[in-house]
């Protein structure tokens, strides 16, 4: 049974920095795209960042609003998945999923999604 758990999520002040952490159980994880995404208060669920396997490539990839500011990495010997978040903005505020991706689909936008954890507040105050 595939897992996600995300973890690290809190109250940051707007020019603060979090890292978000997503601990996988249930397949081999080094084997698929990984990533986060983000739902505001009555809104859509956007992409925020993935992470590639190696066998592609092990590259990140970054929504326009985060590039420069936050960074995917992963640890495959321990099944995790972390987004540091820096130089953090009011509109960062929201809940923080993690996904893995379908075998061999890049995990770019939520119909690439297979699994998903419950998701972690992040709230940033100005």
């Amino acid at each position: 049974q595939v897992q996600l758990v995300e973890s690290g999520g809190g109250l940051v002040q707007a020019g603060g920095s979090l890292r978000l952490s997503c601990a996988a159980s249930g397949r081999t994880f080094r084997n698929y795209y990984m990533g986060w995404f983000r739902q505001a208060p009555g809104k859509e669920r956007d992409f925020v960042a993935a992470i590639a396997p190696s066998w592609s490539g092990g590259g990140g990839y970054y929504a326009d609003s985060v590039k420069g500011r936050f960074s995917i990495s992963r640890d495959s010997t321990r099944d995790t998945v972390y987004l540091q978040m820096n130089d953090m903005k009011p509109e960062d505020t929201a809940v923080y999923y993690c996904a893995t991706g379908r075998f061999g689909t890049a995990l770019l936008t939520i119909d690439a999604a297979d699994y998903w954890g419950r998701g972690t507040q992040v709230t940033v105050s100005s």
